[in-house]
This record gives C-alpha cells, structure tokens and sequence, in this order.
C-alpha cells in the first residue's frame, strides 16, 4: 500500500485545523455569516426560551445548520470563480446566482421552520 493511503493522525487532526481555521475565516470576514449567526443565536434563545421538544429542536438546529452550510458553500464559490474569473464573465455570474439561490432557499425553508414553531408558541404566551 503506499504511504498516502496509510491512516494518519497528524494528517486528520490537521484537516480539523484546516476545518476550523474556515470557520473562522468565514465568520471574521464575511457580513452574511455575523447576520446568519446572530439569527442563529435568536433562533436557539428562544428555543430553550420556550423549552422545545427534541423533535423541534432537530427541525431548528437542521435549519441553521443548512443556512451556514449554504453560506460558506456559497462563499466558497464566489472566492474560487473571483480567481477563475476576476473580470466580470457571464457564466461566472450564473454559477455566483445559483450559488447564491441556495443560500434564500435554505433561508426561506428556515424562516418556515421557525414560523411552524416559534409562532404557536409566540401567540399563545403572548397573544
């Protein structure tokens, strides 16, 4: 077998580093990410606010957790077509749209999350 196939701790606990060190490139650099976990924070106060069951705790966590993924794929496309293409291209622009696209579904399909739980719960302690 040769070397680059053999199991490595070093090479996996450096990917962590590699993993993290994205994460915090993503969130010191990029405004969507400070709105997307701002929203995020909000969204886990008022789940343990309002005391969620396990099953809506899934449904909240599963929706931030596909906003930012959204996000930072996003991000990732516009920095690799911006060295692709650093002068305005058509095609480029459409890659950065559907790019783009992903990230408001993912954050509509949130907003609908939050709105099936969070607005019942809303309206009854407050209604």
């Amino acid at each position: 077998m040769q070397d680059h196939h053999k199991f490595s701790l070093a090479k996996r606990i450096r990917a962590f580093v590699y993993a993290f060190n994205g994460l915090n490139l993503f969130f010191k650099h990029e405004h969507s990410a400070r709105v997307h976990a701002f929203a995020a924070l909000s969204a886990i106060g008022m789940a343990w606010y309002f005391q969620l069951s396990k099953m809506e705790w899934l449904a909240v966590l599963f929706a931030i957790a596909l906003v930012l993924v959204s996000e930072i794929l996003n991000t990732a496309i516009e920095k690799l077509a911006d060295v692709v293409s650093p002068v305005y291209h058509p095609k480029i622009k459409i890659v950065k749209d559907l790019a783009a696209a992903a990230v408001l579904l993912a954050a509509l399909f949130s907003v609908c999350v939050a709105a099936i739980i969070f607005l019942p719960k809303l309206l009854s302690r407050f209604g």
